[in-house]
């Protein structure tokens, strides 16, 4: 499969339903492992990575969860491919930057994949949409078994699995979800949150990932370390968190409602207009209109059918899907455009958010009461 092969399939964690998708968007569990005897990407020279990538590649691509898919040097795809990957989720920007050695494996379905001498020998990735942290361990968990019966992996009976960052070592497994809070942001809510779960050993990061903006009230919630708890501690853990944070989101949806109702259908009202008019829209302006549409979706104003299509628009409005789109280089001003024809063209057999669908607020709880 080459990399336009690849584009022409929707990935399944975007297009799939999963439990808890109106806040959880997706889950991914990462492990990293290294292979024993050989230096940390980070440590080696170009021939040593050279050679851990003719080490690896080959029985990544022989796995039965890998025939009919994509596999790649990252040489050999242009810098816009490989933001594109990143954009899906499929790569990270750290390994988007690498050179000689690094190589990308992934499925046809773009659920599992794996980077090559990113910051260790292999970070393997599973992704499902909504909350399925269990799933996608046992998927990724499998792939792993397979491939430590072909690779000698550093591993250490006292420590577990040896990693270039020490926050790694021990299970080597990072698990993480997509979350969708625009309650928690709109009511100042989010602070107290990321302070609560930072607390009990957790981060809460943007976007893409450590040192990203949270766009489009998109947080990832994941472990910060693997060191001294197995793998099903950390998911029982982080699955318990996950669900008290959704709570705190459907809690705040409905107060919201409740007390800044006018708020909220306004913002979400206007969302669905300038979306659907606007001719000019920069990326982050996109993203946290599209996530006021998605609440609306949620709240019942639009179609449920609706969900699938705006998770889509996240992805096709960024700014290398535009310019691979488009086939060409794009100044910001030119994609500002694309981007807005993309939305209004999605949209337009969309017949707009639905506010007598809403039930009615008891007086004493209402906006009026309160003035």
């Amino acid at each position: 499969m080459n990399f336009d092969d690849l584009m022409g399939r929707t990935e399944h964690w975007l297009n799939s339903k999963g439990p808890q998708q109106h806040i959880v968007i997706s889950t991914r569990i990462r492990f990293a492992r290294n292979l024993a005897h050989r230096p940390f990407p980070g440590w080696s020279k170009r021939a040593e990575r050279i050679q851990v990538l003719d080490e690896i590649k080959a029985p990544v691509e022989a796995l039965p969860e890998m025939e009919g898919g994509f596999s790649q040097v990252l040489q050999d795809l242009t810098a816009l491919e490989r933001q594109v990957l990143v954009e899906r989720h499929l790569i990270s920007r750290e390994h988007a930057a690498k050179g000689a050695g690094s190589a990308v494996v992934m499925n046809a379905q773009q659920s599992l994949s794996v980077m090559i001498n990113e910051e260790d020998h292999l970070r393997m990735q599973a992704i499902r949409p909504g909350l399925q942290f269990r799933d996608a361990f046992e998927s990724l968990d499998t792939m792993d078994t397979e491939l430590e019966l072909l690779l000698d992996y550093a591993y250490s009976p006292k420590l577990g699995y040896l990693t270039a960052c020490p926050t790694n070592v021990g299970t080597g497994m990072r698990a993480s979800a997509m979350l969708h809070l625009p309650a928690l942001v709109l009511s100042d809510q989010m602070n107290p949150v990321i302070q609560a779960v930072n607390k009990i050993g957790l981060a809460v990061r943007g976007l893409y990932g450590e040192g990203t903006e949270a766009l489009g009230n998109l947080f990832q919630v994941s472990n910060q370390t693997t060191l001294g708890e197995s793998e099903s501690d950390i998911l029982q853990r982080l699955t318990r968190v996950v669900e008290q944070v959704i709570s705190h989101e459907e809690s705040a949806r409905q107060v919201l409602l409740e007390t800044k109702r006018t708020m909220v259908l306004d913002q979400i009202g206007r969302a669905y207009g300038v979306l659907s008019n606007a001719h000019s829209i920069a990326s982050k302006e996109a993203l946290n209109l599209l996530s006021l549409l998605r609440l609306g979706v949620d709240l019942h104003l639009m179609d449920d059918t609706w969900r699938l299509a705006i998770d889509r628009l996240l992805i096709d409005t960024q700014p290398a899907h535009l310019q691979r789109e488009s086939r060409r280089k794009l100044a910001a001003e030119a994609r500002d455009v694309m981007r807005a024809s993309i939305i209004r063209t999605r949209l337009e057999n969309a017949s707009g958010p639905d506010f007598s669908s809403l039930p009615e607020i008891p007086p004493q709880t209402s906006e009026n009461a309160e003035g």
